[in-house]
């Protein structure tokens, strides 16, 4: 990063000049260009790029799951098959991460230095709002490049220290950013995926639970959903799964997640539909 050192060695006077505690208005000041949303594109132009879905969210009692299936597509063609879209966004929150997937990988790892500069200029954790808020505020930035096509609407779910509780918090293209409560999906198989969850989340489910329902949520929209990858038995590609509770975020690790996936289709084998 190039701010204008001197011959000398010494800190060019922005990074000597208090400011705010955000990385992203720091930058934005000092080299917009740097920022994804600095970048300009060819007038009149389109760009084909992998995009990805879909992701799904859900609360349990003490917490709450984030889950995304592993397939990015490029028209018609499948781009990816093993995509990771769900990130740890600091200790207690997660991204999981819709729409073009180059430009919101590179959005989400801003949101992670974001974060992690705050809490080293003001000693203390931005809270859950703040975070969604934070996250909103750079999608929002980013509303140019969303018209020509390069859209990115991530999906942000963080544990609540105050109120011991987890929460999720959804996006538009515009950085309109909203709550949602129990359960949410993004992407193009959410119509699916939410059905599911519709049907299956129940008040007081534990973690395990949680995961049941957040990896059959994802099982269903692939089957309706193109573009939604599905458990790859063959391959051995399952879903990337986070956990935030109390104790901080941890995803499940493939032997986890394979037993999950192993069991769903156990329980379908006869009755792919999953009609209870």
């Amino acid at each position: 990063m190039n701010l204008g050192f001197g011959g000398a060695g010494r800190l060019p006077a922005a990074f000597m000049t208090t400011g705010s505690s955000s990385f992203t208005e720091f930058i934005s000041a000092h080299s917009p260009e740097l920022l994804p949303s600095g970048r300009a594109l060819p007038v009149g132009h389109t760009i084909e790029a992998p995009h990805g879905t879909t992701i799904v969210a859900l609360t349990y009692q003490g917490g709450v799951v984030m889950a995304g299936d592993r397939r990015a597509t490029m028209g018609n063609l499948i781009a990816n098959r093993d995509m990771d879209k769900v990130f740890a966004a600091d200790e207690y929150s997660a991204v999981g991460i819709a729409g073009t997937a180059g430009l919101a990988i590179e959005v989400v790892k801003l949101f992670q230095v974001e974060l992690e500069h705050y809490e080293k200029i003001e000693g203390t954790l931005l809270s859950v709002e703040g975070k969604a808020n934070r996250l909103a505020s750079m999608i929002r930035a980013n509303l140019a490049m969303a018209m020509q096509g390069l859209s990115v609407v991530p999906m942000f779910a963080g544990f609540d220290l105050d109120a011991m509780a987890g929460r999720i918090f959804s996006y538009d293209v515009t950085g309109g950013c909203y709550e949602e409560h129990d359960h949410h999906s993004v992407g193009s198989g959410s119509l699916f995926a939410r059905g599911a969850m519709k049907k299956l989340w129940r008040p007081g489910m534990d973690s395990a639970a949680a995961t049941r329902v957040a990896v059959e949520a994802l099982y269903d929209a692939a089957d309706d959903d193109s573009a939604t990858g599905g458990p790859d038995l063959g391959r051995r590609i399952w879903p990337t799964l986070a956990v935030v509770d109390a104790s901080g975020l941890r995803f499940l690790d493939d032997d986890a997640l394979a037993a999950v996936v192993e069991l769903i289709v156990a329980d379908r084998r006869g009755n792919p539909g999953g009609a209870r």
